[in-house]
C-alpha cells in the first residue's frame, strides 16, 4: 500500500487582538516569536515534515499584505486561501482550496500553535491508519465547576471525563470535506473540526497532546513561549548600547518612541528621526556585533526618506531572533525640553514592546530635560540613549 497523501491546513485568518500588548496593532499570528513570525513557525514545523505534500494557509483577506512580508517560499507551501469571519468558514474554504489536490488526509491546525511537537503529529497520524478523525488532548487536572448565572455554583464536573483539545487535528480528508459542507446548514456555531466530526456521527479517536503545545492567546502567552523554545540550551548575556540626536527643523510633529507628538517643530533627518528608536536599534544591533543603523540602512538610499524608524527597530530585533537570541529588556531615555514626553511613555511602550516582540513590562522609557543646558537646554534638539540586553546561545568553545 503506498504511503498516504498529507496535507496541513494552517488555519490563520482571525484578528488576533488579544494578544497584543497594546489591545490593537499587528494580529498575533504576524508577531516575531523568538525574532519569527509565529504564523512563520507554525509552517515550519509541517513543511519540515517530509510526509506532508501540501501545506496551505488560511489567511484574512485584510492580511494579504502582512502574509506578503514573511516573504516565504517552499515547493510543498500552497498559495493562501482566504478565509472567513468564523474559524468554521475559514476552514471550509480552506478545505474547498484542497479538493482539487485530493489528498488522502488532512491536519487542521490553528495558526496560534507554532511548537507542535513531532510526537503529537505521530499520534495523530498512527490514529488516522485505520480512524476517521484524530484528536490530541491533554487531561484536565484542574477541578472544574458548572454554574448557570456566572455568580454561584450548580455542580462539579468529573475532570477523569474532561480533556482540553489541541491541533493539529486530523481527519480522512473527503470524510471531514463532506461534513463541513452539511455543518452549513447549522444555525450554532462549531468551535473546531472535532465536533463536526462528531457532529457527523464520526469516531473521534483521542491521542496525546502536550503541555508544550500552547495556544497564544493573551500577551503573556509570548513570554512563556519564549522560554519554551529557550529550553535548555546554553546562554549567554549580552549588553548593547546606543546614543543618537537630531536637531529641530520646521514642522508639525515629533516622532519619539515610534509615537507621534504633535509640536510646533519635527526633528531634522532622513527618515522620521525617532531619536528614541534610532538610539535603541542601535543597541540591539550592539548586542550581536552588527554594526549601527547606518550600516543596515544608509540615509544616502532615497527609500528611507521619510521611513518610519520602527522599520529599523524591527529589523534590529529581527537579527537578534536570527541568531537564535531573546531580547530579555530594553531601556531608553530622553533627553528633551519640548515636546514633554512623559504623557506619551506608556504608548511608546506599547510601540517598542510590539515591535520587539516582548511584553511592555520589559520596556524602559525615562525623559528627562538637560535643565536649560546646551544645545537641548537651548531647544535647538533632541537626544536618546538606551541600552538593550538580550540573550544568546553561548557559541561552542567560549
Amino acid at each position: 500500500m503506498p504511503d498516504p497523501s498529507i496535507a496541513v491546513i494552517v488555519v490563520a485568518a482571525g484578528r488576533g487582538v488579544r494578544a497584543s500588548a497594546s489591545g490593537a496593532g499587528v494580529p498575533k499570528q504576524y508577531r516575531p516569536l523568538a525574532g519569527r513570525p509565529v504564523l512563520a513557525r507554525t509552517l515550519d514545523a509541517f513543511l519540515g515534515r517530509s510526509e506532508v505534500r501540501w501545506v496551505l494557509p488560511v489567511i484574512s483577506p485584510d492580511h494579504q499584505s502582512l502574509y506578503a512580508d514573511l516573504k516565504l517560499t517552499h515547493p510543498r507551501l500552497l498559495p493562501p486561501a482566504m478565509g472567513a469571519l468564523t474559524r468554521q468558514g475559514s476552514v471550509l474554504a480552506g478545505l474547498e482550496a484542497l479538493e482539487a489536490h485530493q489528498p488522502d488526509l488532512v491536519l487542521i491546525q490553528d495558526a496560534a500553535r507554532p511548537m507542535v511537537s513531532d510526537e503529537v503529529f505521530d499520534g495523530v497520524l498512527a490514529a488516522l491508519e485505520d480512524g476517521v478523525a484524530a484528536l490530541p488532548v491533554t487531561a484536565v487536572t484542574d477541578t472544574i465547576k458548572r454554574s448557570r448565572d456566572g455568580r454561584t455554583t450548580d455542580g462539579t464536573e468529573d475532570r477523569r471525563e474532561l480533556f482540553a483539545a489541541q491541533t493539529p487535528q486530523g481527519f480522512r480528508f473527503s470524510k471531514i470535506l463532506e461534513a463541513h459542507r452539511m455543518a452549513t446548514a447549522v444555525p450554532d456555531e462549531f468551535t473546531d473540526d472535532a465536533a463536526i466530526a462528531e457532529w457527523a456521527g464520526f469516531d473521534v479517536i483521542l491521542t496525546p497532546g502536550s503541555s508544550r503545545n500552547i495556544k497564544i492567546t493573551q500577551p503573556e502567552d509570548f513570554a512563556r513561549a519564549e522560554r519554551l523554545l529557550e529550553g535548555d540550551r546554553r546562554m549567554e548575556t549580552r549588553i548593547g548600547s546606543g546614543y543618537d540626536v537630531h536637531p529641530f527643523a520646521p514642522g508639525d510633529a515629533v516622532w519619539l518612541g515610534g509615537v507621534r507628538i504633535p509640536h510646533h517643530q519635527k526633528l531634522k533627518g532622513h527618515s522620521d528621526a525617532d531619536v528614541a528608536l534610532h538610539a535603541l536599534s542601535d543597541a540591539l544591533y550592539g548586542t550581536i556585533g552588527e554594526g549601527d543603523i547606518g550600516q543596515h540602512f544608509p540615509p544616502s538610499d532615497p527609500q528611507w526618506k521619510g521611513a518610519r524608524s520602527t522599520v529599523f527597530l524591527a529589523h534590529a530585533a529581527k537579527l537578534v531572533g536570527e541568531r537564535g537570541g531573546r531580547i530579555v529588556n530594553v531601556d531608553v531615555t530622553i533627553v528633551a525640553e519640548v515636546p514633554k514626553v512623559g504623557p506619551h511613555a506608556a504608548e511608546m511602550k506599547a510601540v517598542i514592546a510590539e515591535t520587539c516582540g516582548i511584553s511592555p513590562d520589559r520596556v524602559g522609557i525615562k525623559a528627562t530635560t538637560n535643565e536649560r543646558l546646551g544645545y537641548v537646554g537651548r531647544e535647538e534638539g533632541v537626544f536618546a540613549m538606551a541600552s538593550a540586553s538580550v540573550e544568546l546561545p553561548r557559541e561552542a568553545g567560549s
